[in-house]
Formats: structure tokens, sequence, C-alpha cells
């Protein structure tokens, strides 16, 4: 019977709070913030307290007891439930304010305040109308807030200014037996002028992020093209020397194995003219080589210088052996002398 009965007063507060609204929609807000629990019960001497609630109960109008959540016993007509508060956690809507930023700025900012009864006794007896109370501090303390910061600040430090709203709600409800959790800003309306103002600068800082970017671009793509030409004239210049290192020690291997070649040419040579009819051979070489020379006086020039005895051949090879004899004598000579200088 008990249950009913306190159903039925739920349902009427809350027809009630709906014929106000249809009549009074300025209280739209007000009746908002207020949470819905369940009406003082009548004392029946037995009364079943739900979880997450704490009934405050006055003894011949003075505090007497808190009840805990379960079974409770009070006596009937001395002892009435004066105050039921909720113990869950709520979310309170702000309303929509006008507030002025430290560079003359009007916002309209509304938000979202979560909170809770920490102390039931001073939330019955600390304050009239707890919500009430918390929601216009809360609008207070974030015009206060609002106006230490410029418009620019509003939107980088929206984590700061929470905190900031949160820590003075705290400091002040203390005394009202409510803790505020968080505080977060929902919806900033800036005026139509001034949110053109900004669409503007961000367009124009779009705008020169853009030209700078394109700038960079193009002076890495000249640094680039700079780069790449001295790398290929420094590879073009190393190509070149190590084709000139190259071929001079091409042709100083060349060179070396000519004079090697001529070397062993005239050892052979110098071995056969110490045997048998190695003066014949050389005599022979020589007037071939003599008619050859000959053969090939008219080909390379116009003019040709020749000696007079042309024919006598005998008399070329005999000369050409005598400088041989002269050459070898002289040789042996020398050798002779070094042998007795050691």
């Amino acid at each position: 019977m008990f249950v009913c009965k306190t159903n039925l007063m739920r349902f009427a507060t809350i027809a009630k709070h709906q014929r106000l609204l249809s009549r009074e929609p300025s209280i739209l807000s007000s009746i908002a913030l207020a949470r819905f629990k369940s009406s003082n019960p009548f004392n029946t001497g037995i009364l079943f307290v739900p979880q997450q609630e704490a009934w405050i109960v006055e003894r011949m109008g003075k505090f007497k007891r808190i009840l805990e959540p379960g079974l409770n016993f009070l006596i009937p007509f001395l002892d009435r439930v004066g105050y039921v508060q909720s113990l869950k956690e709520l979310a309170i809507d702000i309303p929509k304010q006008s507030a002025v930023t430290l560079d003359n700025v009007t916002l309209n900012i509304d938000g979202v305040l979560y909170l809770r009864v920490n102390d039931p006794y001073l939330a019955s007896y600390g304050v009239e109308d707890p919500e009430f109370a918390i929601t216009q501090l809360a609008q207070t303390t974030m015009r206060s807030e609002l106006g230490k910061i410029s418009l620019d600040k509003v939107f980088r430090e929206r984590e700061n200014l929470n905190f900031a709203i949160v820590e003075s709600l705290n400091k002040a409800s203390a005394s009202w037996g409510l803790v505020c959790f968080r505080y977060e800003i929902r919806d900033i309306k800036l005026p139509n002028r001034v949110q053109e103002a900004m669409q503007m600068q961000v367009e124009a800082e779009r705008k020169k992020r853009a030209a700078i970017l394109d700038s960079e671009g193009i002076r890495e793509a000249h640094i680039n093209v700079a780069e790449g030409k001295r790398q290929s004239t420094i590879l073009a210049s190393e190509a070149d020397q190590q084709e000139k290192i190259n071929r001079a020690k091409g042709e100083a291997n060349a060179l070396l194995a000519v004079a090697e070649a001529k070397a062993k040419g005239i050892q052979l040579i110098a071995d056969a003219l110490k045997q048998t009819d190695g003066y014949n051979a050389a005599s022979l070489k020589i007037a071939e080589s003599y008619v050859e020379a000959f053969g090939k006086l008219a080909k390379s020039t116009n003019t040709v210088i020749i000696p007079s005895n042309t024919s006598d051949v005998s008399s070329m090879v005999t000369q050409a052996m005598s400088i041989y004899k002269s050459l070898t004598s002289k040789s042996k000579q020398s050798r002779k002398l070094s042998d007795e200088d050691k």
C-alpha cells in the first residue's frame, strides 16, 4: 500500500511540472534543472529506503537521523521524512548565456555540469535549492572565467577553462553538500560579424600556408636540380680524370713493352753476332735494309737526298760494318777499363 502511494505522489509531481511548463514557458530552464526524486513519504512506522537514496528524518521538526537503504523503523506521528536526496551522479544542463571575453567579444555559451550529493544533511539544510544555486553559481563562474581570457584562447584552452570552473564551484559548493566532478562547454556561438572575420582569418592563414608550401617546393626543386648538376659535373670530371690516368698508364705500359721488345731484339742480335757467320748475316741484313730504304725514298716526299754512289751497295755495307766494328771495339775497351778499376 505504501509503494502505491509513493508512486502516485511521484506521478502527481511530474504532472504538476508539466502543467507549469504549459502555462509559463519562461520557467523551462529552472524546471529542467530539477532532479525528479521521491516525494517525502508518509511515516507508517516501517519504511523501505531505495538504494542510492538518503532520507532525512525529523522528529518534531528537528533533524534526527539519515535513513540508510533497506528496512527502517520510525515512530509514527513524531518522526517524518523531511527530505529525500538522491546520491546518484547528476547531469545538469546549464542554460545558454552571454559572456564577454577579455578582448570585448560577446559569446553565447552553454554547458553541462556533472555533480553528486556528497553530504545529504548539508544538501537539505545548507541551501534552499541546491541545484538552482549550483546552476546560478556555474553561470556566474563561467562569465567570470571567460572575462579573463581572449577569444582565441577560449577555443585553445577549453580544457583549462572547464577545470577552472569546476575548481571554483567546488570551493563554493562545499557548504552545500555537493561535489562537482566536471564541467563541459557544450556550444559556443559567436556573433555573425566575428564569425565572418574568423572565417576570413582562417582562409587567409590557409592561403599563406599554401603560398609558403608552394615556395618551399620551388626552392627544393631548384636545390635538387643544382645538386644534380653539381653531382653530374663532379662525376664527369672524375670519369675524365680516370680516363686520362688509364690512358697514361696504357701508353706507359705500351712504351715499356716496346722498349723491352727492342731490348730483347738487340740482345738476340748481339748473341747472334757472337756466333759463327754472324758477321756475314749482319752484312746481309744491312744490305737488305739499304735496298728497302732506297725503295721508299720517293714515296713520302718529292724531295729526295741520296748518296752519289747509290749503285755501290757493297761499299755501303762495308761502311756500316766498319762503324759497327768501331763501336764494338770501343765497348770492349770501356769494359776492360771498368774491370781494371774494380
